[in-house]
């Protein structure tokens, strides 16, 4: 069984958690703090919002049914189609993006490892 951790995102009043792989929780919270420095820096108009990694947790048991659960995997694709679609013409983005597509590379391997296992 894979050991899961959760990253625990806050975006104003709207609190959720990313489900990610113990080994890979690190590396979203670390892309969300370098993200966050580098956002103020984007001239583009469009500049999607981005939530603030706040914790891990290695369980997470709900009571509230307003919280959810997602992904990691669809919450870096997310991420990705967000920032793919920026229009910014000063700062290098593509940086930024590279930081992105590397973390999803590396879910997309760990997840296809997973159902292989679970297959077996």
């Amino acid at each position: 069984m894979a050991t899961m951790r959760y990253v625990l995102f806050k975006q104003n009043d709207n609190i959720f958690f990313v489900e990610m792989p113990a080994s890979h929780a690190y590396q979203l919270s670390a892309l969300n703090l370098r993200l966050h420095k580098e956002i103020d820096k984007l001239t583009a108009e469009h500049v999607p919002s981005l939530p603030y990694a706040v914790a891990e947790c290695n369980d997470v048991e709900l009571h509230e049914t307003s919280i959810s659960i997602i992904s990691g995997l669809d919450y870096i694709n997310r991420l990705e189609q967000d920032f793919a679609g920026i229009q910014e013409k000063s700062y290098p983005l593509i940086s930024l993006l590279t930081e992105i597509r590397a973390l999803q590379a590396q879910l997309e391997q760990w997840y296809e490892e997973y159902e292989e296992e679970q297959s077996n």
